[in-house]
């Protein structure tokens, strides 16, 4: 047993693991959330999670086959898992900004609405409800 508690932090068995549940505002806390809804991100993907960790400066490793146990839904969007390195071989956090779990969890939740490609998705989506708001007016003004 003490050969098991001896492991070093920089192996990749004890990287933190970050499920995309954790970040969703969807989601409830018994459903897996772990961070505050005001803070929380819709639907967020291990793969936007990894691209704003790796861009901050993490040891990244992404899991693509993984669940998490609690996703009801098998869809290949709400698969992954993200492995961050937090602690040196010494102990001593990687980045000292980021010394716990959650201050990366919160960390990623505030980037990830700022990925180019959530930015590009937003400004589609409201041209489209704009056209479709238009077209029901238009089909009300014909009916009278």
């Amino acid at each position: 047993m003490a050969a098991a508690t001896a492991t070093s932090p920089a192996d990749k068995e004890r990287f933190i693991c970050i499920y995309p549940a954790y970040l969703n505002n969807k989601k409830t806390i018994a459903e897996g959330r772990r961070i505050p809804i005001d803070k929380a991100v819709e639907n967020p993907t291990s793969t936007e999670i990894q691209d704003v960790c790796a861009a901050v400066g993490f040891n990244v490793l992404l899991e693509k086959n993984k669940m998490y146990p609690r996703e009801w839904n098998r869809d290949v969007q709400y698969r992954g898992r993200v492995r961050i390195q937090l602690k040196q071989d010494d102990g001593n956090p990687c980045l000292p900004q980021f010394p716990t779990r959650k201050s990366v969890m919160l960390y990623a939740a505030e980037t990830i609405p700022k990925l180019k490609t959530r930015t590009q998705k937003m400004g589609g989506s409201d041209q489209s409800l704009q056209q479709g708001e238009g077209g029901k007016k238009g089909k009300g003004k014909k009916k009278k």
